[in-house]
């Protein structure tokens, strides 16, 4: 039995835990939406409040692999554009607001691969995001401090120093384009 939210959370993603599918990222979705409604006095809530950590795992399924971090990120924080690989993710705001932009990759008349910038959404507290695999997005902190938990279906840290499934992009002449500056 779940001592906290967090636990909760864990145990709920577990039960619809599978392959990709809709129902596996509307089960996954609605327990990080529950997550999200943690109250403040839980002593893990209440230990990322004071910590604010860039970065702190707060879980790693050791059968199913997905992973939990939880970010804090100041206000103007930047992460330009990337995508996840094969992996999907998603991202619950707890605290602070953070726009994300999609992005559809595009090859230009001369062959270079450019981006076109498709949506613009604007997080706020007890929202939850979506990204699947291929999708491109880029995040900025637009309040802060915020809060956000970014859930994966797999350790894509691992994936990307690993197999560089990763794809990053970066901007020149004013252009989102793939490769280094």
């Amino acid at each position: 039995m779940a001592s906290n939210t967090l636990e909760a959370s864990i145990q709920g993603i577990k039960s619809v835990w599978g392959p990709l599918s809709e129902q596996v990222v509307a089960g996954c979705r609605r327990h990080l939406a529950d997550l999200l409604r943690a109250p403040g006095t839980e002593d893990w809530l209440a230990a990322l409040h004071v910590e604010a950590p860039a970065n702190k795992e707060l879980h790693r399924d050791p059968t199913h692999g997905f992973v939990l971090l939880a970010h804090s990120e100041h206000a103007g924080l930047y992460r330009p554009p990337h995508d996840h690989g094969r992996g999907w993710v998603i991202y619950a705001i707890q605290q602070g607001e953070i726009e994300m932009r999609t992005y559809a990759r595009v090859a230009n008349r001369n062959g270079t691969v450019g981006l076109v910038m498709r949506d613009s959404t604007l997080m706020r507290p007890g929202q939850v995001q979506v990204y699947l695999p291929g999708d491109i997005h880029d995040t900025r902190c637009m309040k802060g401090p915020a809060l956000l938990y970014r859930f994966t279906e797999r350790d894509l840290k691992k994936e990307d120093k690993d197999e560089h499934r990763v794809t990053r992009y970066v901007e020149k002449d004013g252009v989102w384009t793939f490769g280094t500056p």
